[in-house]
């Protein structure tokens, strides 16, 4: 079975598709498919299905992720049905980051997004995030689950034992960039649980994030526990390029 790797975009912030462009041309060596975030971090980016739709016309294959916190059920019928024109057929759905101005909608879950979609169309591929302390039972109707980025292999091999499905799962690994990128981390995600002996060999060494992805990307490669991972680059994508593509 492949061992895949579904690579994130930075998604832009601005109506310029170049640097899109860049990252999928120079990940395209290692990635099976890319995974376009929605409004990231909580600030309004290119919709990502037209982001995706420009992986596929590149030659990959595009996942684009939507969240319940910035559409009302019209709006996710147009999403549907702007990515059923571009050809755009798999779907990660989550909840959304805080946004940084205005409130959430409302209207939508998860739960409901994966219910609406499959009644729109029975040959989209759907997937949702499960976290590290659990998997409820309505999860196991995706077709694929991303699970939480952890800086720890330990945990989620247990998770994966703890929590057996039937669907590809597909483990979260990211970049640690810097001592700040660090406490961004902590705040946003209380239980990600950083080792502190990573983060001071980045402070010493901008390459040791980028080298401890990597080891991590092998080590669950070789545990044999998932379909794959999810990889968060973040701006050091050449790095681990140029890393993984040698190995893998």
């Amino acid at each position: 079975m492949t061992f895949e790797l579904i690579c994130e975009i930075e998604p832009p912030t601005k109506p310029d598709l170049k640097h899109v462009r860049h990252q999928i041309g120079t990940m395209s060596t290692i990635a099976h498919s890319f995974l376009i975030p929605d409004n990231h971090i909580g600030r309004a980016t290119v919709s990502s299905v037209a982001v995706a739709h420009e992986v596929e016309a590149m030659g990959g294959r595009g996942i684009a992720c939507l969240n319940s916190r910035d559409r009302n059920l019209l709006g996710f019928h147009r999403d549907l049905l702007t990515a059923a024109a571009y050809g755009v057929d798999q779907f990660l759905f989550v909840y959304g980051d805080k946004p940084t101005s205005g409130n959430r909608t409302g209207d939508l879950t998860v739960r409901s997004m994966i219910e609406e979609a499959r009644a729109f169309s029975p040959d989209l591929r759907l997937g949702a995030a499960a976290g590290l302390r659990s998997l409820p039972a309505w999860k196991h109707t995706a077709d694929f689950l991303f699970l939480q980025v952890s800086y720890s292999v330990e945990d989620q091999l247990r998770w994966r034992e703890e929590h057996p499905a039937d669907v590809p799962v597909y483990a979260g690994v990211m970049v640690l960039a810097s001592e700040r990128h660090a406490a961004a981390l902590a705040a946003a995600i209380p239980d990600i649980g950083i080792p502190g002996d990573l983060v001071r060999r980045v402070a010493a060494d901008r390459m040791a994030g980028v080298e401890a992805a990597c080891e991590q990307v092998l080590a669950l490669r070789e545990s044999g526990a998932f379909a794959g991972v999810h990889l968060v680059p973040v701006s050091r994508y050449r790095d681990v390029e140029a890393r993984l593509s040698a190995v893998l």
